[in-house]
């Protein structure tokens, strides 16, 4: 495997069932001596012996490093950190092609200590030994089967998941091209859902645009890879060349990638300051980015962020720096809370990625395990326990997919005619949501879904009002 010795990370999850992009990372904080650690490494090979050689039953060495290789990381109580399998460092060779046999979705595993049992838990306290789906991707087999931002994977082929790594699901879900693999979900606590996946070959886009109208772009971030620099870059083209006058760019479920994405893209934003510096445990700054003065962006611009719970580590990154410079105004919810670099090292056949550093906002903030608070909360409404009962009749029944795969052509009048009846049987969701969960199982099915839907992204139309509105300068003011 090349480039196997030393990899730096930075993203929401280790292997993801998705393809990430890996780097070679600069040297970091050297070994600690042995010394006052003697006891420990000397019991240690002590106990390896004695088990090996008195154990009842036949036990490789193999088998003995690798438990204890898996406690010591266990240990650091981080799901970030983790021992790595020569099968799974082969993982990662794989995932730098940039495309493989998997389902299609970016997972994670929350960290921190268990939550004691509690009435009172939230739904995913509840869920916390099972790993979440922070995305789907786009065109992918899990995104046409309907998988959600949310949903905490309970099952896989038949077996529970419960207190498996994401690693561990990563591994189970991924497979050759064409073959099947059978997931079960829980979404919001009550609803149970079981799919069967077919496995493709996933390619990760990046980014996509357009003008919303004559005057405001729209540039949506979807990965950060080595070539979202070079789609920004045509985006500002595209804009320009439509004489754009304001900018909305959207990270809401970009789930991070490479730091180098960011950076670059972040700097064709910014003209001058810090964009992102890295620390390590005794704070001490290991690197320092820096905007250049080379926009494609002119300052001239204004610049709403869209973020969500799925905006993730590099995606924090951009809306750290551009919240802290007062270069946009920042809508929607807050982001996920990962604010750690890790870094994956070659040990022998096999290998582990450990955290190594956090990294810190313009305005020295660290967000990890709390998110970037945007200038503007929306989110959708909560749902009662009622509507939530409606809203997994639909989905257990497959009511909408069976209702788009008999009139595979969006047609208002029979869309109108099954939400009436859906209500003559009782579900009691409010009908913009009914009609939103058409239109997102329409675009499920398309090869090119669009790039934006203003008639049901609340967030995104109540952005563009506040351009034509003229009352964007008043909002960014407010909150600088």
């Amino acid at each position: 495997m090349k480039n196997k010795e030393r990899i730096i990370w930075l993203g929401v999850t280790t292997v993801l069932a998705a393809a990430f992009i890996l780097t070679t990372a600069s040297p970091m904080r050297a070994s600690s001596s042995r010394s006052g650690n003697d006891k420990y490494i000397d019991n240690i090979s002590a106990l390896f012996d004695f088990v090996l050689n008195n154990y009842v039953d036949e036990v490789s060495a193999q088998q003995l490093y690798e438990g204890a290789a898996e406690g010591l990381f266990e240990a650091l109580n981080d799901p970030y950190s983790v021992y790595l399998t020569p099968d799974e460092m082969e993982d990662f060779s794989d995932t730098t092609t940039g495309s493989f046999g998997g389902v299609g979705m970016f997972i994670s595993k929350q960290g921190g200590e268990r939550p004691d049992y509690s009435p009172d838990l939230t739904f995913r306290e509840r869920y916390f030994d099972f790993v979440e789906v922070i995305s789907p991707i786009e065109g992918t087999p899990a995104y046409r089967a309907g998988i959600s931002a949310g949903d905490f994977i309970i099952s896989i082929n038949g077996e529970s998941a419960e207190g498996l790594s994401s690693d561990e699901v990563a591994d189970l879900l991924r497979g050759v091209p064409g073959t099947d693999v059978e997931m079960t979900i829980s979404r919001r606590g009550n609803i149970r859902k079981s799919y069967t996946l077919t496995r493709a070959v996933i390619e990760v886009p990046t980014a996509k645009y357009a003008m919303l109208d004559d005057e405001t772009a729209y540039l949506k971030i979807t990965r950060w890879t080595p070539y979202t620099e070079e789609s920004v870059r045509e985006a500002a083209s595209f804009f320009r060349k439509n004489r754009y006058k304001s900018l909305i760019i959207d990270v809401r479920g970009n789930p991070g990638g490479l730091l180098s994405s960011v950076v670059e893209t972040a700097d064709l934003i910014l003209d001058r300051g810090t964009i992102v510096s890295t620390k390590d445990r005794d704070l001490n700054t290991l690197e320092e980015f820096n905007a250049d003065r080379r926009i494609v962006v002119p300052k001239t611009i204004p610049i709403i962020l869209l973020t969500d719970k799925g905006s993730a580590s590099a995606s924090e990154i951009l809306a750290g720096a551009l919240k802290d410079t007062g270069r946009a105004y920042l809508i929607g919810d807050t982001t996920f809370g990962k604010g750690s670099v890790q870094q994956i090292r070659g040990f022998g056949e096999s290998g582990f990625k450990l955290t190594t550093s956090r990294y810190y906002t313009p305005d020295d903030y660290n967000i990890d395990k709390i998110g970037i608070e945007p200038h503007l909360i929306m989110t959708e409404d909560e749902l009662s326990e009622d509507e939530l009962e409606s809203l997994a009749d639909l989905v257990e029944n497959n009511s909408i997919p069976v209702f788009v795969t008999d009139n595979p052509v969006e047609n208002t009048g029979k869309t109108d005619a099954f939400v009436t009846q859906l209500r003559k049987d009782g579900n009691i969701l409010e009908e913009r949501l009914i009609r939103k969960l058409i239109r997102e199982e329409y675009n499920r099915s398309l090869n090119d879904p669009p790039v934006f839907d203003l008639e049901y992204d609340r967030v995104l139309n109540y952005s563009l009002e506040l351009f034509s509105s003229g009352e964007f300068d008043s909002a960014l003011s407010a909150v600088n």
